[in-house]
């Protein structure tokens, strides 16, 4: 991915989130799925990330967001699932009230994010060991 600019950095940070349902119930079908992207593409440009890959099956989601730092990672996975939550119960009223009652939320509360792309770590950590001339 080709780095961005801010307006006093420079930047390219890629995370993976998996969103996982709640009792990890088989509630998403392929409407859903496809409502869900719609809805993460524009939760992301609303905070100025990018989504650059969505997929997922029944009971959890994949997103390759690229991150934009002004934001804070838990507020991003916060507002996604937020936001698709808010629409699966509404579209899809039915298709969701076979799986929770109204008090429980679609998603677990909690989230998978990882930080991906770019360099390996350890060529990472050559290229940094390699710019130290000052070391004794």
């Amino acid at each position: 991915m080709k780095p961005r600019k801010g307006s006093h950095s420079v930047f390219s940070v890629l995370l993976h989130f998996v969103f996982v349902t709640h009792y990890r119930r088989r509630v998403i079908n392929a409407p859903m799925l496809t409502r869900m992207e719609t809805m993460c593409n524009q939760v992301c440009e609303k905070m100025g990330c990018k989504l650059v890959e969505f997929s997922g099956e029944s009971d959890h989601v994949h997103l390759l967001v690229d991150f934009h730092p002004r934001n804070s990672i838990s507020a991003v996975a916060g507002s996604l699932k937020a936001a698709t939550s808010r629409a699966m119960r509404r579209e899809f009223k039915s298709e969701v009230k076979k799986f929770y009652w109204s008090d429980v939320s679609f998603w677990s509360g909690s989230y998978y994010v990882a930080s991906s792309g770019g360099a390996p770590i350890e060529k990472l950590k050559q290229y940094i060991n390699s710019q130290n001339v000052l070391k004794a």
